[in-house]
C-alpha cells in the first residue's frame, strides 16, 4: 500500500485523538507517537481531518505532476464531480482555463467515467445471478473489505472506480497521454498507485488550490449548463443510485455513508441477514463531498450537496459504452499479521492496566479504545501502551501523590481559590491538634491559620518560601512555604515543624549569652588582680628607691 498519509513526529502529542477517531484503529502508539499501520489502515483520512496539531499529512504529488507536463506527453485532468463544492461558483471550463494555464493538455470531469460505472452497475444486477452486490467506486471501502471482511470480497462489484474508468477512456482516446485525478480523497492516491497503468498521478483539492495560488491564476466565471451530467451526483450520499435504472428485478437499493454504517452492514452481510440487494457504501459522511480535504478546510453538508445539485443534468453523459471486460477489476485480500491473545493473555494485561474484576473495566473510550478488552488487545498486538489508560494513569498518580502526602514528614495542605481547606495530611493534623481531616476539610482556613500569608500570595501570584511563623495556639514554630498551584486557582501549604529547632537555637543563645557574661566577669577579675599586683609592685619599688638612695648616700659619705 501506498505511504500516503506521513507523520511529523514533532507535532504529535499524544492526544490520541486520532486513534478514538480511526474506525478500523491502524494506529500504533510508541515513544509518545503515533505511527500508522500500512496494513491495517483504509486511508479514510480521519487522522488527518482530527489531528489538532496538523501531525499527519497527505503526500504532495505536485512536483511528480510538474515533471510530468514538462515530459512534453499530453498530460490531462480528471477533476472529480465534487470540484463544484469545493471550488464555489466555478464551473468546468473555468477549471479547465486554469488547468491550461498551469501546463495541463485538458481536464475532462470523473463523471463521464462515473457514467460508465453506474451503467455496468445495472447490468451487472440484470445479468448476472448475484446475491448482494456492494459498489467499489469507494477505495476505502473496497480496503476495508480486502483487510476487514475478507470473505464478503465476492459481495463487493469486480469493477473499475469512475477515476480508473475516466482515465482509462482518456488514454484510448488520446495517444501517449498522462493522467491525473483531482479530487478531496486520500485513498485514491493508494488506488492509483496500486493499480498501475491507468492513473499516473493524483492531487487533492489542496494540492491543486497552493499551485494555482503560487502560480497567481485565479479562478472565476460562471457555471455552464449542461443537461447531460447526472453523474454528476456520484459524490453525493445516494448519488450512485440517483444514476442507476433501479429496476433490476428483486433487488433493494439503498446508500450507506460512514465507515461505522459500512462496518455494520458487512456484519450483517456476514451472518447472513442481508439479501438480494445493491448497497452503495461511501467511507466519508457525505460521500465524496465530505472527503477528508474538504472535511477538514471548510465542509458545509448542505451547501455542498445542493452546489452539486443545482449544476448536476438529469441526463447522463453521450459517452460510448466499453466492452465490460474492459472495465473489471480484480481485488486481492490484504493479511493481517497482528496475532491475537489467549484469554489469559488478555487478564493478564487488563490486571497491569489496575483492572482485576470487570467492574474496574470502565470502558471510557479515552485511550481510543471502545473498551479495555480492545485495549488490552492492542497492548499484546504492539499497537498500544499501558499508560495510554486514562483512568490508570490517574489512579496511579492519585496513588503516588496520597503516598508521598501520608507519609511525609510535613504538613501539607491544599486550599482552593475561596481559602477553603481541601486536603490536609496526617503530619499537618498533628501540627494543628486535630484529629482527623473531616475536623476541617470545606472550612475556611481562618479556622487553623492565620489567613494573611493566604491572602498574599492569592493576591499577587507570588510564593513566600521558608517562612517561619509561631503558631501560638498550638505553642509551635512553623517553617512555612505557600505557593499558587494549578493556574493559581488552589494553594499549596507546606508546613516543617522546626519548634525542636527554635527551641535548640534558643538554648544556644542563652549558654552563648551566659558564656559572654561569664568571660565578662573573669576578664574583669582578672583585670583587677593585675591592677592590686601593680600597685603593690609600685609601693615596693619605691621603698626599694629610697633605701637603695639612702644606702648609696651613706656610702658616699663614708
Amino acid at each position: 500500500m501506498a505511504n500516503c498519509l506521513t507523520l511529523k513526529k514533532s507535532n504529535c502529542k499524544n492526544c490520541y485523538k486520532c486513534i478514538r477517531h480511526c474506525p478500523v484503529k491502524s494506529i500504533r502508539f510508541s515513544g509518545n507517537q503515533a505511527h500508522i499501520i500500512g496494513n491495517e489502515c483504509i486511508l479514510c483520512g480521519q487522522c488527518f481531518v482530527v489531528c489538532p496539531q496538523n501531525a499527519k499529512e497527505i503526500v504532495d504529488e505536485t512536483e511528480k505532476v510538474r515533471v510530468m507536463i514538462q515530459s512534453g506527453d499530453p498530460v490531462v485532468v480528471s477533476l472529480a464531480p465534487s470540484f463544484v463544492a469545493n471550488y464555489e461558483g466555478v464551473g468546468i471550463e473555468s477549471m479547465r482555463e486554469a488547468l491550461k494555464q498551469l501546463g495541463f493538455y485538458d481536464a475532462e470531469e470523473t463523471a463521464l467515467g462515473a457514467t460508465l460505472v453506474k451503467r455496468e452497475y445495472d447490468r451487472i444486477l440484470k445479468e448476472e445471478a448475484r446475491d448482494i452486490v456492494i459498489s467499489s467506486c469507494c477505495h476505502s471501502i473496497n480496503l476495508l473489505i480486502q483487510k476487514f471482511f475478507p470473505r464478503q470480497l465476492p459481495c463487493l462489484a469486480d469493477v473499475l472506480s469512475p477515476m480508473q474508468a475516466h482515465c482509462a477512456d482518456i488514454k484510448r482516446r488520446i495517444p501517449n497521454a498522462k493522467t491525473v485525478f483531482i479530487g478531496p480523497c486520500v485513498a485514491k492516491k493508494d488506488e492509483a498507485e496500486y493499480y498501475e497503468g491507468l492513473v499516473d498521478a493524483v492531487l487533492t483539492y489542496e494540492e491543486l488550490t497552493d499551485w494555482l495560488k503560487r502560480e497567481h491564476i485565479e479562478l472565476h466565471g460562471a457555471r455552464e449548463e449542461n443537461p447531460c451530467s447526472l453523474a454528476r451526483f456520484f459524490p453525493t450520499a445516494g448519488g450512485i443510485l440517483k444514476t442507476m435504472v433501479q429496476d433490476a428485478p428483486g433487488f433493494t437499493y439503498l446508500a450507506l455513508d460512514g465507515v461505522e454504517n459500512c462496518i455494520a452492514a458487512l456484519r450483517d452481510i456476514e451472518q447472513g441477514k442481508i439479501h438480494h440487494c445493491f448497497i452503495e457504501m461511501s467511507a466519508c459522511v457525505g460521500s465524496c463531498s465530505g472527503g477528508p480535504v474538504m472535511e477538514k478546510y471548510g465542509r458545509n453538508p448542505v451547501r455542498d450537496y445542493l452546489g452539486i445539485a443545482r449544476y448536476a443534468g438529469k441526463k447522463d453523459f453521450e459517452i460510448p459504452q466499453p466492452p465490460a471486460g474492459d472495465l473489471r477489476k480484480h481485488f486481492d485480500v490484504i493479511e493481517h499479521r497482528a496475532g491475537m491473545p489467549s484469554e489469559t493473555e488478555i487478564r493478564d494485561i487488563l490486571r497491569k492496566m489496575g483492572k482485576f474484576k470487570p467492574s474496574q473495566e470502565l470502558n471510557c473510550g479515552s485511550c481510543g479504545y471502545d473498551t479495555c478488552r480492545e485495549k488490552a488487545i492492542a497492548i499484546y498486538q504492539g499497537k498500544a501502551e499501558i499508560s495510554m489508560c486514562l483512568p490508570y494513569l490517574m489512579e496511579k498518580a492519585k496513588s503516588f501523590n496520597d503516598a508521598i502526602a501520608r507519609n511525609s514528614p510535613n504538613g501539607i495542605l491544599m486550599l482552593n481559590d475561596q481559602l477553603e481547606v481541601q486536603q490536609i495530611n496526617p503530619a499537618a493534623l498533628k501540627i494543628l491538634h486535630l484529629h482527623s481531616d473531616s475536623a476541617v476539610l470545606g472550612d475556611q482556613v481562618v479556622r487553623i491559620l492565620d489567613p494573611t500569608p493566604f491572602l498574599r500570595v492569592k493576591n499577587t501570584g507570588l510564593g513566600i518560601y521558608h517562612e517561619r511563623t509561631y503558631l501560638a495556639e498550638y505553642g509551635c514554630t512553623v517553617e512555612q512555604t505557600i505557593v499558587p498551584a494549578e493556574e493559581g486557582r488552589m494553594l499549596l501549604c507546606i508546613m516543617r515543624d522546626v519548634t525542636r529547632e527554635e527551641e535548640a537555637r534558643r538554648q544556644k543563645e542563652e549558654i552563648s549569652r551566659q558564656t559572654v557574661e561569664v568571660a565578662d566577669k573573669v576578664v574583669d577579675r582578672q583585670m583587677r588582680i593585675v591592677q592590686e599586683i601593680a600597685s603593690l609592685l609600685g609601693e615596693t619599688a619605691a621603698e626599694t628607691k629610697i633605701a637603695l638612695s639612702k644606702l648609696k648616700e651613706s656610702i658616699t659619705n663614708e
